[in-house]
C-alpha cells in the first residue's frame, strides 16, 4: 500500500475510533459475516470491529506515549474488495504467462481466496507507525519492520506489548508454519478472531464460491479448497486457533 492510500484510509479509521458502535452487533456470527458480504459489525465509518475498538484504541493511546502512533492501513475489507485483489492480481500474473494454477499459486503467497479472508471479520488490522511514515514506497514491506527499517521501533513495542491488549502476529515467522509469507504487519484481536475462526471452519465455502465471478475459479476445486484451509486458512499463530 503506498501513500496515498494509507492517507485515505487513516481518516476512515480515526472517525471510526470515536463514533459509536452500531446496535445491529450480532454474537453469534452470520455466514455474510464471515465472509465480507456485510460490514454491520464494523464500527461506522470505520475499519475495525465493535468489540476490538476500544481494545485497538488503549492499544494506541498506549504506544503513543512512547513516541509511537499505530495506525491502521487495512482493516476490514470486503467481499467484494478482496474479490478486486483477487481478479486483479490473477489477470496480471496470467498475462505475464503463468497458467492458471500458477497464478493461483502466485496470488496465495500474501492474498486470500474472496470470502475467506480474516479482513472481512473486522478483527484483522495492517498497521505501520504514522510518526515514521515513508515519502514513497511500500508500506506493508517486511524490510520496513526489521534492521533499520522506519517501524522497527513499531514491532519491537507489538513484540512486548500487543498481546496485552488482545492483538495478536497472526502470519508468524515461523518455518514450520504453512500458508501465507510472513507479515510482521497483521495483527489479529484474539477475543473475537478465535471464535470467529470457529464458526468459519463449519461453513460450506465451496458452495459459497460457485456463484461469485473469480477468475480462475475451475482451479478452486474442493480438493483444492481442503488443502487451502489446512495450509492458509489455519496456518497461522497457534494462540488463534480454536481449542
Amino acid at each position: 500500500m503506498r501513500r496515498k492510500d494509507f492517507i485515505k484510509l487513516s481518516s476512515l479509521v480515526s472517525f471510526g475510533i470515536v463514533s459509536g458502535a452500531s446496535s445491529s452487533f450480532q454474537n453469534t456470527p452470520s455466514a455474510e459475516l464471515l465472509m465480507g458480504k456485510t460490514s454491520l459489525h464494523i464500527v461506522s465509518g470505520g475499519v475495525i470491529h465493535h468489540q476490538a475498538m476500544r481494545a485497538f484504541l488503549d492499544m494506541h493511546n498506549s504506544a503513543l506515549k512512547e513516541g509511537i502512533d499505530i495506525s491502521i492501513v487495512s482493516g476490514f475489507r470486503s467481499f467484494e474488495r478482496q474479490l478486486e485483489i483477487w481478479n486483479s492480481k490473477y489477470k496480471r500474473y496470467t498475462s505475464q504467462g503463468l497458467t492458471s494454477l500458477q497464478a493461483i499459486e502466485k496470488i496465495m503467497l500474501y492474498s486470500t481466496i474472496p470470502g475467506t479472508s480474516r479482513h472481512h471479520w473486522g478483527t484483522d488490522i495492517d498497521i505501520i507507525d504514522k510518526k515514521a511514515l515513508l515519502s514513497e514506497g511500500e508500506l506493508l514491506n517486511e524490510k520496513n519492520y526489521h534492521g533499520n527499517g522506519p517501524f522497527c521501533q513499531l514491532k519491537e513495542w507489538m513484540d512486548k506489548h500487543s498481546e496485552t491488549y488482545g492483538f495478536y502476529l497472526t502470519y508468524t515467522a515461523n518455518n514450520h508454519r504453512t500458508g501465507f509469507n510472513y507479515e510482521p504487519w497483521h495483527y489479529s484481536y484474539q477475543p473475537i478472531a478465535v471464535d470467529y475462526l470457529g464458526h468459519y471452519l463449519n461453513l460450506d465455502i465451496n458452495s459459497a464460491l460457485t456463484d461469485a465471478n473469480i477468475s480462475g475459479k475451475n482451479e478452486l476445486n474442493s480438493e483444492l479448497l481442503e488443502a487451502y484451509r489446512d495450509s492458509h486458512v489455519l496456518g497461522i499463530n497457534p494462540n488463534l486457533l480454536p481449542v
